[in-house]
């Protein structure tokens, strides 16, 4: 019967608890520590990835109205917080619309400006003062929420004065209005959004003239100028009327002279004197007298006296002597005898013709009314400085050489006519040619990690990437030695028997004298080395076998420490 050789038994691997088992106290701490870490970053970044992206809801409540937002969103389980500051109430972001939709369904916000919607609660018994007054009150609303439009304005109140008209007043009071501005921090308003809110105040108000609007900001300061202030002189808008009319002229020189001396090699300033007086003249002046002919006839009047004889009436006894004609006369005293009329015994003469005529010519009269227009330009005064302009010298070095006086006259000439210039009105030109002086201390240039960009940049990535690092560090730190120190190689136990096999390596170490082969002499020195002792053999046997099988000499030591005896 033939013996069955025996074949060697598989190595079966051990399992993770198995190896979790041999690991020390220490190691299994790291472990522990490390997978917790790494679950709180992943803990983390999932709680970062789907935090909820909040939005502005409402901003800029009055308490009244964020209150009863507030109530309301907790009625309907809504999460909510403020911002910064507690000026805006903040939802998640696909919420903003739906909950702006249900709140408005209930009327809220409510707003703290009403407009004509007070004159929708009147009931019966309102007296016409409390009529008045929830009118003006309205109107009062209207014009607050129109203003409110305005975007450099972040709120507004409006005041009106409307006097009680009454028919028995011979002079009836005129209204008049005030407004208060709140703009938002870092925006002002120009003169022509000022005009504009003054007119949109006096158009909605009857008879409301502009000059009685007044409009001032949160910090007390009047906006609107009044016609006495416009008048003064020294405006604002006349100031930065006389700005705009310098600039435009420096430009249009430095814009005209660059082309030919270079970019930043002309530097110029315009002086301009404007007048702003206003004036009027009245003037009239009458042309010389005309011929008859050519002058034009304004009434005509003619008047003419006498004419033919008129008979007398007849006079004396009625009779037939009385109708007899009558004789001529015995002594004419000029010419013929003149006969007489008849029925009476005198001469009649004939009354001589008068004639009168009167005529009115048109007088040629010319009245003419000159009013002098604001913003005249008085004088004009512009200096001009040009740097000098690159040359070559004989050597071929490249310096810089004055121009020639040709080519300051031409660009003198050339400013002239770019600034219109006029001789009558005392208007001056200098230019001048002189090498510009470089700048000591250049601009520097703000480096890459302070500028705001990339501070916003880095912020926003502080966050993800710290954590990214700190799982980097638990990983390679505590998770991954001891996950290295599991999946070692176990030594073989044969390994550790000598080859004369009179024992092992750890009897050998157990052993208080342990046999060794002798040491070789020492090399002869000067000095002279005294031989170690047994306690240093034994410890540098110690050291090498560490060396060599770290994992016999743990399991020595984790066998002291367990109290258990040597294998």
């Amino acid at each position: 019967m033939s013996a069955v050789a025996e074949l060697p038994a598989t190595p079966v691997a051990p399992s993770w608890s198995q190896k979790l088992a041999e690991l020390d106290r220490a190691q299994k701490t790291k472990l522990a520590l490390g997978l917790v870490a790494l679950i709180m970053v992943a803990l983390a970044g999932v709680f970062m990835t789907r935090q909820a992206d909040w939005r502005v809801l409402y901003a800029n409540l009055s308490d009244k109205d964020g209150g009863a937002v507030v109530a309301q969103l907790a009625t309907m389980n809504v999460p909510y917080k403020y911002s910064e500051g507690g000026g805006a109430i903040l939802v998640p972001a696909e919420r903003v619309h739906d909950l702006r939709l249900r709140l408005a369904s209930q009327g809220l916000p409510k707003g703290s400006v009403a407009g004509f919607e007070l004159m929708e609660g009147n009931h019966f018994g309102v007296t016409q003062f409390q009529e008045r007054l929830n009118f003006q009150r309205g109107l009062e609303g209207e014009l607050t929420r129109s203003i409110q439009a305005v975007a450099a304005i972040q709120s507004a109140r409006v005041h009106l004065a409307l006097p009680n008209q009454n028919g028995f007043f011979r002079e009836q009071q005129k209204p008049s209005a005030s407004v208060l501005l709140t703009l938002y921090p870092g925006r002002l308003l120009d003169r022509a959004q000022l005009a504009g809110i003054v007119h949109l105040v006096a158009s909605s108000v009857p008879e409301l003239n502009p000059a009685a609007v007044s409009v001032i900001d949160d910090n007390g300061k009047l906006l609107s100028a009044t016609p006495e202030a416009a008048g003064a002189g020294g405006d604002a808008q006349q100031l930065q009327y006389v700005q705009q009319i310098e600039q435009q002229l420096s430009k249009r020189i430095t814009d005209i002279l660059e082309p030919v001396v270079g970019r930043q090699n002309v530097k110029a300033q315009v002086t301009a004197e404007i007048d702003f007086s206003q004036t009027e003249s009245t003037s009239e002046s009458h042309r010389p007298n005309q011929t008859p002919d050519s002058a034009a006839v304004r009434s005509q009047q003619v008047v003419e006296s006498g004419g033919a004889a008129q008979a007398t009436p007849p006079t004396g006894i009625p009779g037939a002597t009385s109708n007899q004609p009558a004789a001529a006369a015995n002594a004419p005293i000029n010419g013929q005898a003149q006969p007489l009329t008849a029925g009476g015994a005198g001469a009649a003469g004939t009354t001589p013709t008068k004639k009168e005529s009167v005529t009115n010519y048109e007088v040629d009269k010319t009245i003419k009314v000159v009013k002098g227009g604001t913003g005249v330009v008085k004088r004009l005064s512009a200096a001009v400085v040009v740097n000098y302009q690159p040359g070559v010298e004989e050597k071929g070095k490249t310096v810089n050489k004055p121009m020639s006086a040709e080519q300051l006259d031409q660009m003198t000439a050339l400013v002239r006519d770019t600034i219109g210039y006029n001789k009558d009105r005392g208007d001056s030109v200098n230019l001048m040619n002189t090498p510009f002086m470089a700048s000591a201390a250049e601009g520097v240039a703000v480096p890459l990690w302070k500028q705001p960009e990339v501070l916003e940049l880095a912020k926003s990535f502080a966050w993800p990437v710290g954590m990214v690092l700190f799982a980097l560090v638990v990983l390679l730190g505590m998770v991954r030695p001891a996950v290295k120190a599991m999946n070692a190689p176990k030594p073989d136990p044969t390994e550790l028997l000598p080859a004369s096999g009179a024992g092992t390596q750890l009897d050998a170490l157990e052993s208080d004298a342990p046999d060794r082969p002798d040491l070789l002499p020492a090399p002869s020195t000067e000095k002279v080395v005294e031989p170690p002792t047994a306690e240093q053999l034994r410890l540098e046997d110690a050291r090498v076998l560490a060396k060599q099988n770290p994992i016999a000499v743990a399991n020595i030591i984790k066998g002291w420490v367990n109290g258990e005896a040597p294998a």
